[in-house]
């Protein structure tokens, strides 16, 4: 079955209304996106702020009328006419497989392979995780993951224990057992999170060796190796629970941090963690760090 989509750029109309009338004549989905080139990469607590230019896309079954759906924008709205719009078909996929299509089997450190399904990697002493993320976050292809698994690579993790906190698809805890750890912990608090670990786990054969919590009440202990790819505004936030988790002289790994919030976050951190030299990596415009550092 194909779908219709509205497009719309809202310029100055009320997204609230917008979506309410996508809504009532039966939208299946209601999309927010960057109508522009301003990203929104990390709000403040408690914010949700909207690009400057923003659009908003509804998909609707192919029986709806949308000429029905634009008189009811105008009608709701009180205008005359509408901003920029369109109408488009959009032939049915399996969407969740579409990134695979992209995702060739890729080199991280000197080892360190990620593979979607069967792919072929050529080298002898590769560690290939095969992955599938599903709808969680960690592919290794955003900057953040990739020195994340760069980082691990280059461990001396042989008989190590290891916590992934916020660990999405679980690459990164699936790649440190792969590489020598004994156990790992995976904690996420997104359901998509812990459903595509706990899957990827059993794909790479090391679900005996992994533990998945669902919220950092669970987790127990601490670790030699701690990894935290997240974000700037909850590592400050976490930082002595973070801490709390590492062992004395082990090894933390903070990421899912821009170069200008690097300071901050290694302030928060500075009474327990002895840090390294930031590395940076530079992707799209932004440049992002990881920090690593040893146990006080």
């Amino acid at each position: 079955m194909d779908w219709q989509q509205f497009v719309i750029d809202l310029d100055t109309l009320d997204p609230a209304t917008v979506e309410e009338v996508f809504t009532r004549h039966g939208a299946h989905s209601v999309t927010l996106s960057d109508a522009g080139d301003a990203p929104v990469l990390e709000p403040l607590p408690g914010e949700t702020p909207l690009w400057a230019d923003t659009r908003m896309t509804a998909l609707f079954s192919p029986d709806v009328d949308l000429k029905g759906v634009r008189a009811g924008l105008l009608e709701a709205l009180q205008v005359g006419s509408l901003p920029p719009h369109r109408v488009e078909t959009l032939a049915d996929r399996a969407w969740e497989r579409e990134w695979l299509k992209d995702f060739s089997p890729m080199q991280f450190g000197e080892r360190l392979w990620i593979s979607p399904g069967d792919g072929v990697v050529s080298q002898q002493d590769a560690v290939i995780v095969r992955l599938d993320p599903g709808l969680a976050f960690g592919t290794g292809t955003h900057p953040t993951t990739a020195l994340c698994l760069e980082w691990l690579d280059g461990l001396p993790l042989r008989g190590a224990t290891m916590l992934d906190y916020g660990c999405g698809s679980g690459v990164l805890a699936i790649a440190a057992l792969l590489l020598g750890c004994r156990s790992a912990t995976a904690m996420d608090i997104d359901p998509q999170a812990v459903m595509a670990t706990g899957q990827n786990a059993a794909r790479n054969m090391v679900q005996g060796q992994l533990r998945i919590c669902r919220g950092e009440d669970e987790i127990e202990g601490e670790f030699d190796v701690v990894v935290a790819n997240i974000l700037a505004g909850p590592l400050v936030q976490f930082a002595e629970s973070i801490t709390s988790t590492v062992t004395r002289r082990g090894m933390l790994a903070l990421s899912g941090v821009l170069c200008e919030q690097a300071g901050d976050v290694m302030e928060a951190y500075a009474r327990w963690i002895e840090f390294d030299d930031p590395v940076w990596r530079e992707q799209d415009g932004h440049t992002w760090s990881r920090l690593t550092g040893t146990r006080r």
